[in-house]
């Protein structure tokens, strides 16, 4: 599974977020995920995708996101 795949299926488990709402360019602020939202799906995508996510910042978009992962 691709990992935009994985992180909108997380989405929309966790806030209800319609996978076509999400693409690579969408903020989290656009989707409405807040801190704490954000720390819930990094949580969820450690555990999912077996990763050490380390402390990343920046992380503004979707696009941001799987890029990071897709780097570790």
């Amino acid at each position: 599974m691709a990992t935009i795949d994985t992180v909108k299926d997380i989405l929309q488990e966790n806030l209800d977020i319609a996978p076509d709402q999400v693409n690579e360019d969408s903020t989290f602020d656009s989707l409405g995920v807040d801190s704490l939202d954000m720390v819930e799906l990094i949580c969820d995508l450690e555990e999912k995708c077996d990763i050490d996510f380390g402390e990343p910042e920046g992380l503004a978009t979707v696009g941001d996101l799987v890029a990071y992962i897709d780097g570790l």
